[in-house]
Formats: structure tokens, C-alpha cells, sequence
């Protein structure tokens, strides 16, 4: 019995938690985390401030939770593509889907993302936290490169994929005049250009 109260207390903590976190992500989505206040994101939460302070001190922890909670969570899905028995021809096109599925149906996330890239500013902690989540991104997207076969600048590459990506999403994501699925579906066969780009590339300088 015990146990289980501590469980269901341990849930309800974490579901608080991500509560707190996904009124966070819209109100960031909007403008720099910076320039927000708890009240905003406690209004948005449908909480007191107060509340807000149990879990996270300051609006720059937020910020650096939301950021680490959902690129873990985009890590994991492409660790699972990777561990699939696909064949190796098809996984930088698995890949790019799931990425490009996943920054569309977490949009302010997205948004987040695109605003402190351009005007944010964290301190020396928060930057620690944020590089070591970007790092495994980085480990990741070099294992698919490394299961093509490709070693030979394979970190210097997947900075270049994601770099790709984002520019392609940054691009396209917000065309005017268009669903959200014809979007999705344009920004893939983009996207596959480049892919084939990469390929013809890594075959011209070899493998290893």
C-alpha cells in the first residue's frame, strides 16, 4: 500500500511537471524566454506561480527542461528507427521522416527552438545541459551514418544533416496558402534531394 502512494504520488509530481512544461513551450513559442514571466506560463498552466516554483526556480530552468525533455524524446525516436532490421538504403529516408514528423505535431517546440537560436541567451549551466542533449543528437545522427558505411568526417556530416533539416523546416514550415499535410509532405521530398545529394557524396569520396 505504501508503495503504491508513493508511486501515484511520484505521478502526479511528474504529470504536474509536464503540465508546467507544456504551458512553458506555448508561452516560449512566442517570444524569449527571457521576456516571459511565471505569471504568463502559471496563467497558461492554469496554476498559481507559486506551484510553478516547486519545480523549477527561474525561467531559464523551464526553458532548458522543455528543451532537453523533447529533443530526448525526438533522440529516442530515431535510436528506434536505427534498431530496426531495415536495410540500410532506406534509413536516412526513415529518419528524415520521423524528424520531419515530429517537429510538425510538437510545433511549439519548434517555435521554441527557432527563437532562442536566433536571440537567446543562456548562462554557462543551462549551455552545459542544452550541449550535452545536442551532443547525443549529434551520436545518433552518426550512427546512421556509420551504418551506411560512411567514417571518414561522420560528426562534421551529421552537423551538416541537421543543419539540412532545420534550414528545410525554418523554410517551409509556415507556407502561406497551404495544409498542414501538403506542407509536411513538401518539406519531405525537399528534403529527399538532399538526401540523394548526401549519398552521391559519400559514394564519390568512399567508404570505410
Amino acid at each position: 500500500m505504501k508503495n503504491t502512494l508513493i508511486k501515484m504520488k511520484s505521478k502526479e509530481r511528474e504529470d504536474r511537471k509536464n503540465l508546467i512544461i507544456d504551458a512553458a513551450e506555448k508561452v516560449f513559442s512566442s517570444k524569449p524566454f527571457d521576456r516571459v514571466g511565471m505569471r504568463e506560463i502559471a496563467d497558461e498552466a492554469g496554476i498559481s506561480a507559486s506551484s510553478i516554483y516547486t519545480y523549477f526556480p527561474n525561467q531559464e530552468a523551464l526553458f532548458v527542461e522543455a528543451t532537453v525533455r523533447d529533443s530526448s524524446n525526438l533522440i529516442e525516436t530515431v535510436k528506434s528507427i536505427i534498431q530496426l532490421n531495415i536495410d540500410d538504403s532506406l534509413l536516412l529516408d526513415r529518419v528524415i521522416d520521423a524528424f520531419i514528423d515530429f517537429i510538425s505535431t510538437n510545433d511549439s517546440y519548434f517555435r521554441m527552438m527557432v527563437i532562442f537560436m536566433t536571440v537567446g541567451r543562456l548562462s554557462p549551466e543551462s549551455l552545459d545541459k542544452l550541449n550535452e542533449v545536442v551532443g547525443r543528437g549529434f551520436d545518433v545522427f552518426e550512427e546512421v551514418f556509420h551504418r551506411m558505411g560512411y567514417r571518414q568526417e561522420s560528426r562534421i556530416m551529421a552537423h551538416y544533416f541537421f543543419a539540412m533539416l532545420n534550414g528545410i523546416l525554418v523554410t517551409f514550415k509556415k507556407l502561406e496558402g497551404r495544409a498542414e499535410n501538403e506542407i509536411v509532405s513538401h518539406m519531405k521530398r525537399v528534403a529527399k534531394i538532399f538526401r540523394a545529394l548526401l549519398v552521391e557524396y559519400i559514394h564519390s569520396v568512399g567508404v570505410r
